[in-house]
């Protein structure tokens, strides 16, 4: 165990193990002892078979404690996974779309055909309502934190993206005039680089858990640009029914908190959903102006491993607007099947939508399952919790009301920031009772044996939470605080040295076009130069050092 995970953490999970003296501790404690990695992490915790709360939190805290961390030694070909995912998506794209052909074009003969038609006519109207006839005429694009077609790796800063050839698809043509009014557009014109026609997205994978890779798709830079703000169109128009996805995971937690204790309401979770809604599914729901623009931007085609592949799937992860899009049908089918069942559909009531995250009412669950299903969606039966005393959404886990999200390390430690990190997670899971100001006793020993692993200069680092992982939380009485000019200050372990691209390496005219955009300006107003240290990638720290946070 020592030689694939640091000795501080093997026996911190040990202790927790020990501490929560369960079947499933000991079988957990075996297999860590023992470095059976695959089996540690395909172990399952499941709420439908426990009583109460804290036994639930007990087994699900030491199950989960191992299974996101990305670099444990398990046998998994996590690529293979994710691509494996992509043609069992496109295979079920591929079937939906053969189903929902004759109702795209109203050529049904069926009694039954008939009624799945106005079902789809019903939902079409819900989206109408919401949308409009036509989306917005012009549209302020932007640019996105992650890479695109053309812009790969730590390459993908805004002045990058600008200073390479910019990519789009053919369909996605008609952008051309509003983009070529751009700064963007100008620097390229300066530097000789004109627009690059390319077939569609790329695929990649992302780190996910220890088991499997999430796969994306890596969009032309142009479609990308626009694509983003589609979607904020689309989150406006979202937003004046109700339904503000800037703040809709804290309403979701709470719902499914009130949820575990009451009943009313159930949540359920799709399986790879963005991936599995199809190209007719979205012609069929969509006002046709929306589809049409919509399908201009998307990448009809996917690069992988070297060979072209034309798309089932209307967008996927990665596409700028896939997130408001399937917002916007699970909200359209669910409010349709409500209605046609004598509920009435009211936002933030009784029908909360975030993603594939969907909350409705429990005696529901049936008749909106067959409907998701019937467009080509598959409901995760492992998350999805329609009676009992658990619910789940959008990272809220809650059993008759309790907490009982358990701590999941996202990778081993290597560093000092990274063990405060999991010292603050282990003393969350101990603080989970409001009525109690004590650590469980579970997780006492498990956070002192993490914390001795520190320096000792930095053990002595203590804090609020709202700090973050800058402080180690603890109770007010042991924080390390000074007084000045009436201020607060708390010792932190702060990020201090980071990578910087100067802008002198940048032509002048991307420059300028950043400027326009809005990147680079100081709090005055003024412009950065190159001098003042220029911009600054993703996964930029490079350094930290001990220093002073002023406490708000």
């Amino acid at each position: 165990m020592e030689h694939v995970i640091p000795g501080y953490l093997g026996n911190a999970l040990l202790r927790i193990c020990e501490k929560t003296a369960t079947p499933r501790a000991l079988t957990v404690a075996i297999l860590l002892k023992h470095g059976e990695w695959d089996q540690l992490v395909t172990l399952d915790c499941d709420p439908v078979n426990y009583r109460d709360a804290d036994h639930y939190y007990g087994d699900v805290v030491v199950t989960d404690f191992l299974r996101k961390a990305e670099n444990l030694p398990t046998s998994f070909d996590r690529t293979k996974v994710a691509e494996d995912n992509f043609w069992k998506s496109e295979s079920g794209c591929y079937s939906t779309n053969e189903r929902l052909t004759p109702y795209v074009y109203g050529s049904v003969e069926d009694p039954r055909d008939e009624r799945i038609l106005a079902f789809f006519g019903r939902v079409r109207k819900n989206a109408f309502q919401i949308l409009g006839s036509n989306p917005p005429d012009e549209l302020m694009g932007r640019f996105g934190p992650g890479a695109t077609f053309a812009d790969k790796g730590e390459l993908s800063t805004v002045p990058d993206k600008m200073s390479s050839g910019p990519t789009l698809t053919s369909d996605a043509i008609p952008f051309l005039f509003q983009w070529s009014g751009t700064a963007w557009a100008t620097a390229c014109a300066s530097s000789g680089k004109g627009p690059v026609f390319v077939r569609g997205n790329r695929f990649t994978t992302v780190p996910k858990d220890c088991r499997k890779e999430r796969g994306i798709a890596v969009e032309p830079s142009i479609n990308v640009f626009y694509q983003l703000a589609l979607g904020r169109a689309i989150r406006g128009k979202l937003r004046r029914v109700g339904l503000d996805l800037d703040y809709a995971q804290d309403v979701h937690r709470q719902v499914a908190r009130e949820a575990s204790i009451s009943g009313r309401l159930c949540t359920l979770d799709l399986s790879n959903a963005s991936d599995t809604i199809s190209t007719n599914l979205v012609k069929l729901v969509l006002p046709p102006r929306w589809f049409e623009v919509l399908a201009d931007l998307r990448s009809p085609c996917t690069l992988v491993r070297g060979k072209w592949v034309k798309l089932e799937k209307f967008s996927s992860m990665g596409n700028g607007y896939t997130f408001e899009l399937e917002t916007l049908i699970f909200l359209c089918v669910i409010a349709t099947v409500m209605d046609d069942l004598g509920h009435k559909p009211i936002v933030h009531d009784n029908l909360f939508v975030f993603g594939d995250d969907l909350i409705f009412p429990t005696e529901l669950a049936h008749e909106v399952k067959c409907a998701l299903r019937y467009c080509g969606l598959s409901v995760n039966e492992t998350k999805s919790f329609v009676s009992g005393p658990f619910r789940e959404s959008c990272g809220g886990d809650y059993f008759n009301g309790v907490d009982v999200r358990p701590f999941h390390l996202k990778e081993i430690p290597s560093e000092p920031q990274q063990i405060i990190a999991l010292a603050n997670g282990v003393r969350r899971l101990g603080r989970k009772n409001p009525s109690s100001s004590s650590l469980d006793p579970r997780f006492r020993d498990a956070w002192f044996g993490i914390l001795d692993a520190l320096p000792s200069a930095l053990r002595k680092l203590r804090g609020p939470e709202d700090l973050g992982d800058l402080v180690i939380h603890d109770d007010e009485s042991r924080w390390y605080t000074r007084w000045r000019h009436s201020i607060r200050y708390i010792r932190v372990y702060r990020p201090a040295r980071f990578r910087k691209v100067p802008w002198s390496v940048f032509d002048p005219a991307v420059v300028l076009a950043c400027a326009v955009y809005g990147l680079g300006y100081g709090n005055g107003g003024k412009f950065k130069s190159h001098s003042d240290g220029g911009v600054t990638p993703r996964d930029a720290v490079s350094g930290y050092k001990i220093g002073w946070s002023p406490r708000s």
